[in-house]
């Protein structure tokens, strides 16, 4: 009888699973860094560098979400069996990253969309933002991540330890 007839996932679906839930942690973590550098360096008043930090970062975020949904899509999944007195708060973490994760998305595409439109504005001037018609556009974009970078920041590091519980208490879903 093969894994598909008695119900058990192949190994080579399980090696594809693991090793895209490791490009997935490795791409949502390396996302919050460069935001965080993104945050540093606007800070400093560094726009060019800033704006290619959070391409980084949107690049990245992007290549997890990918990520994810290709694993999701191969019927891979883990649940949680570790120990019964930390299966609460596990599910409360997970919960709360889900629900943010989720949020994060048209979060982080009004604050991309509202910058991208002022840098029009600005005719891809960084140095001609504070035009009339670019201002009104970054202030749009500085309103809407001061909720995207907690939020995401949140994710990438609830991201993180999800996968490390998983990764010790976790059993794979039909394996």
């Amino acid at each position: 009888m093969s894994s598909l007839q008695d119900g058990k996932k192949p190994h080579t679906m399980v090696f594809m699973g693991e090793l895209l839930s490791l490009l997935s942690v490795i791409t949502i973590i390396s996302s919050g860094v460069a935001l965080l550098a993104g945050v540093f360096l606007i800070k400093r008043g560094e726009r060019v560098w800033h704006m290619r930090a959070m391409l980084a970062a949107s690049g990245l975020a992007t290549l997890f979400l990918v990520f994810y949904l290709w694993r999701i899509g191969i019927g891979y999944s883990k649940y949680y069996v570790g120990p019964a007195e930390w299966r609460s708060a596990y599910f409360a973490l997970l919960i709360s990253h889900t629900i943010l994760a989720a949020a994060n998305l048209p979060l982080a595409v009004m604050a991309v969309l509202n910058a991208w439109r002022g840098l029009r504005a600005a005719t891809g001037n960084l140095d001609a933002i504070d035009r009339p018609a670019a201002r009104s556009y970054f202030n749009r974009h500085r309103a809407w991540v001061r909720w995207t970078v907690p939020v995401w920041v949140y994710v990438a590091v609830t991201g993180w330890a999800i996968y490390f519980v998983m990764e010790h208490w976790g059993a794979v879903r039909g394996a």
